[in-house]
């Protein structure tokens, strides 16, 4: 099914670490700001992470967050670490250097309003107290947070972190930077564009393991990329709206890029396998609950239901599992 949508063509040959926008010749760019109040990286920045072997993100040790990503000004990579005096430094390598560190306070939540939330449940007050560096991130590409998205539809997360691994370092091009050198053969990678995300042959689908629906889908969403870009600007309901143009994209799939792209701190997740049974359990003591319950149970939070998923998941206030976990299934051996 997935074969109809691309042309005659062989495989979009991938680019080797240090040619092209893997280049470290050009000089990095740099910038400082100070947060307007407590800041964990860490949790602003792990929504963004796909994987534990994201081609994209890397967070080291010594508490410094890599990003490479393709902005409207072409690939660039972002390096950001947190001061001794609250402060964030921030350097970006390549063609979209400049437009990454000019978008630094949104990403890192400048935007967002977590003042303006207020705790309705004892369990999801003594979360917030705990944690007062909790922003929600806003990176305004919508692209990047849609495509691993709907790779993650009906199936587990295994599954869909290795397809995006290996779709990135296959099809992607190495990030701009020190990035190979910092991480060796494993470096960062920028996500294809549209045209290339177009041109992925059905085979290569099947081998990375993502079934003829999700790669349709994919196909429909990269022809109208920039109209899905616009989503980015919108307010959540139109956003949404926005998204579910494209068929097979549901609300699931719309609330969890939108969480991402736009810092939507309202875009509750709707269809999740997990979720209500988790935040029923929370706030309710019901393991069972459905989206019907959830979706009461966060209606004093309206304006507010991500953040408040985010403080339940982060509570670590989740029932025990009761069934043995899912086996992946791998479909390139079909």
């Amino acid at each position: 099914m997935a074969g109809r949508f691309v042309p005659r063509t062989t495989a979009v040959p991938r680019q080797e670490p240090g040619s092209g926008a893997g280049s470290a010749s050009a000089p990095p760019q740099t910038r400082t700001w100070t947060p307007p109040g407590p800041l964990d990286l860490r949790l602003v920045l792990s929504p963004l992470r796909r994987g534990p072997a994201d081609p994209t993100y890397r967070a080291l040790p010594d508490g410094t967050f890599w990003r490479a990503t393709r902005t409207p000004a072409g690939p660039g990579t972002l390096r950001v670490s947190a001061s001794h005096d609250g402060g964030i430094s921030a350097t970006a390598w390549g063609p979209g250097a400049q437009w990454l560190l000019d978008g630094l306070p949104a990403l890192l939540g400048a935007g967002d309003t977590p003042d303006a939330f207020r705790p309705r449940h004892r369990l999801v007050a003594l979360t917030q107290h705990r944690r007062p560096g909790l922003r929600l991130l806003r990176t305004g590409l919508v692209m990047e947070s849609l495509i691993p998205s709907i790779l993650e539809q009906k199936v587990t997360t295994d599954e869909a972190y290795r397809a995006w691994r290996l779709l990135l370092r296959t099809y992607g091009t190495p990030a701009p930077g020190p990035a190979d050198a910092a991480f060796g053969t494993h470096g960062l990678y920028v996500m294809p564009d549209a045209r290339t995300w177009s041109l992925v042959p059905s085979w290569e689908w099947h081998r990375a393991g993502v079934d003829a629906k999700r790669s349709a889908t994919i196909l429909r969403a990269v022809r109208v990329a920039r109209r899905i870009e616009e989503a980015a600007a919108m307010e959540l309901p139109e956003a949404m709206a926005r998204l579910q143009l494209i068929p097979g994209i549901g609300p699931w799939t719309a609330a969890e890029t939108l969480q991402r792209s736009n810092g939507a701190a309202d875009a509750v997740t709707v269809g999740d396998l997990h979720l209500p049974g988790i935040v029923g359990h929370a706030l309710a003591g019901n393991r069972n609950a459905d989206d019907e319950e959830m979706l009461e149970l966060l209606a004093p939070y309206a304006g507010q239901r991500h953040r408040a998923t985010r403080l339940i998941m982060l509570s670590g206030h989740t029932p025990a599992r009761r069934a043995p976990k899912m086996t992946p299934r791998d479909i390139a051996r079909m």
